[in-house]
């Protein structure tokens, strides 16, 4: 079939780069334990086509997920490449985060365990009391309004309301959301950010109280960190992306 001039060009190398390095985080997710079942999903604007988004197909765990598996939808539900569909919530979530927040070009979602149960407690999620965590010091909004499943697009547009400028979410009752103009700073960010609620959370565990920055300081500190951090998060996801070519090629499929 002839394709019309102006039809989406779904297939140049850097659609195909985009491809693979989402296909990567979703693996290395997988090894990581950041993963529940075959719920929670990555997305990203295709590279030339603000008005598209790669996202994962539903039913596939992370740990299956390949380069050319990835499906590219529009805001209007249709997929536009690829076999299978998103899952409902994907849709009615990513769809809204791109379409409303252009400076999200990146949305990753998970109920990974640690920062999953600092979105479960009667308190601000993050307390600034190690160094990993201060990398996110006045970039996180917490969705205090848990409202059930995603099922329309009312409510992803509550929670890309609810999330403001920032790039990181923790969703009441629900898990994380991080936000990112690149692939590579979204995985960057939502491996420290786990890291960061792990030792918060193993520190909670003995029951001393936790001792935090100071403010002024964890400013600071995370102003030192993201100054680095679009360079090294290059570097980050380039170092997964050789472990994967290594264990498991099959990813850039």
């Amino acid at each position: 079939m002839t394709m019309p001039d102006n039809a989406p060009k779904l297939d140049t190398a850097e659609v195909r780069a985009a491809r693979r390095e989402l296909a990567a985080c979703f693996r290395m997710a997988a090894r990581l334990g950041m993963h529940e079942g075959i719920c929670n999903h990555f997305s990203a604007v295709v590279p030339g086509y603000a008005e598209l988004f790669l996202v994962n197909p539903f039913g596939y765990a992370f740990s299956e997920v390949t380069a050319s598996s990835l499906l590219i939808c529009d805001f209007e539900g249709n997929v536009v490449a690829g076999d299978g569909v998103p899952e409902s919530t994907a849709f009615h979530i990513h769809a809204q985060l791109h379409r409303l927040k252009p400076h999200a070009r990146v949305a990753f979602h998970t109920h990974m365990p640690y920062a999953t149960a600092l979105a479960m407690i009667d308190a601000e999620p993050l307390s600034y009391a190690g160094q990993t965590a201060a990398r996110f010091f006045g970039r996180v909004a917490l969705d205090k309004d848990y409202n059930g499943l995603a099922l329309d697009d009312s409510e992803g547009a509550r929670i890309a309301r609810a999330i403001g400028d920032a790039d990181i979410v923790f969703m009441r009752n629900h898990g994380v959301m991080v936000l990112a103009g690149s692939i590579a700073e979204a995985w960057d960010d939502l491996y420290y950010l786990e890291r960061a609620c792990e030792v918060q959370v193993l520190a909670m565990s003995t029951g001393k109280p936790l001792l935090p920055i100071d403010r002024e300081l964890a400013r600071k500190t995370g102003e030192q960190i993201m100054g680095e951090a679009a360079a090294a998060a290059g570097l980050h996801l380039a170092s997964i992306q050789r472990q994967l070519d290594r264990d498991e090629p099959d990813y850039s499929n």
